[in-house]
């Protein structure tokens, strides 16, 4: 369980990396914030391409910048995006999330206005494929 403060610090740094977001194609920007155990937080926005497939995810970016300090533990994120329907994650962030944290991590869906939906790993990616599948 994340507390307020925490969920706050994730808008924050979620909603300041999407202004970041390169998006000329689909006008669609994305800033995804997440936490590790020891509360170090790490953001990171989408960035597209003109060769469309090789852009990556807002996921990936923060889950990049959180890899790259060392961490290698989440314990929470925050995916922003804008619109009426639900910015979740995509089926391959949704992955590499796994990657990263249990089962019972938070997943929280905001919009500019603020959080919209509390996932966990498990609601959005159930019996899945990890880690510990490989005994890891």
């Amino acid at each position: 369980m994340i507390d307020e403060e925490t969920v706050a610090a994730l808008f924050a740094a979620g909603s300041a990396v999407r202004e970041n977001a390169y998006a000329p194609y689909s006008g669609f920007r994305v800033g995804a914030a997440l936490v590790t155990s020891d509360g170090a937080i790490h953001a990171g926005c989408n960035v597209e391409n003109a060769a469309y497939p090789v852009g990556s995810c807002a996921e990936a970016g923060a889950l990049s910048a959180m890899a790259g300090s060392g961490a290698r533990r989440l314990a929470a994120i925050l995916v922003l995006g804008e619109g009426d329907a639900l910015c979740t994650p995509c089926g391959a962030c949704r992955q590499r999330i796994r990657e990263f944290a249990a089962g019972d991590a938070v997943v929280l869906v905001a919009g500019p206005e603020g959080v919209r939906r509390r996932f966990t790993v498990d609601d959005l990616l159930p019996e899945s494929f990890g880690p510990d599948n490989l005994g890891r």
